[in-house]
């Protein structure tokens, strides 16, 4: 037996996405060389966003730090932090502490690495000093989705689903 009980008014609709890894390739969003995202939440009212990270390069991929945690399950490949000895392998789930500044390096032997991420406030990207050198937050997010989805035909507006 069924129950409906209805939801408040003021309640966001819910996010459903049958096939996280897409079909079309255009729903990947570049981030840098060999380097794309694909957005599964963008929550402008909490500050946080969800999304899959997928890198096609090994190497240094960047550093950076959080003033929030970070959660991450990784999907395909490995990566790891060059501050750790720790590896993030297929099915690994990674917890990352407020304030903590860390160096992402895919392996050599890795054709290609997707990792599901959920970022909280901003990703702050820093050189080997410490300095800011830019970030990333939510909103940069939402307006990198808009421009690279008007670009390839799918609309600015094929952003607005993920958007909370």
């Amino acid at each position: 037996m069924s129950v409906k009980i209805d939801n408040p008014i003021e309640a966001l609709n819910e996010i459903v996405i049958g096939s996280v890894i897409p079909d079309d390739d255009r729903e990947w969003v570049p981030q840098a060389e060999n380097v794309w995202f694909r957005p599964l939440c963008l929550n402008r009212s909490e500050g946080y966003w969800v999304n899959l990270l997928k890198v096609k390069k090994s190497g240094v991929l960047s550093r950076h730090r959080h003033p929030a945690a970070v959660h991450g399950f990784v999907l395909k490949g490995q990566w790891s932090y060059l501050e750790h000895d720790w590896e993030a392998k297929q099915g690994s789930y990674v917890f990352e502490p407020p304030g903590e500044t860390h160096t992402l390096i895919v392996p050599e032997h890795v054709e290609e690495m997707i990792t599901l991420f959920q970022v909280n406030g901003v990703m702050i990207y820093v050189d080997s000093l410490g300095e800011m050198t830019g970030y990333e937050d939510v909103f940069t997010k939402i307006e990198m989705c808009k421009k690279h989805y008007q670009e390839n035909g799918l609309g600015e507006d094929f952003v607005n689903q993920f958007i909370r």
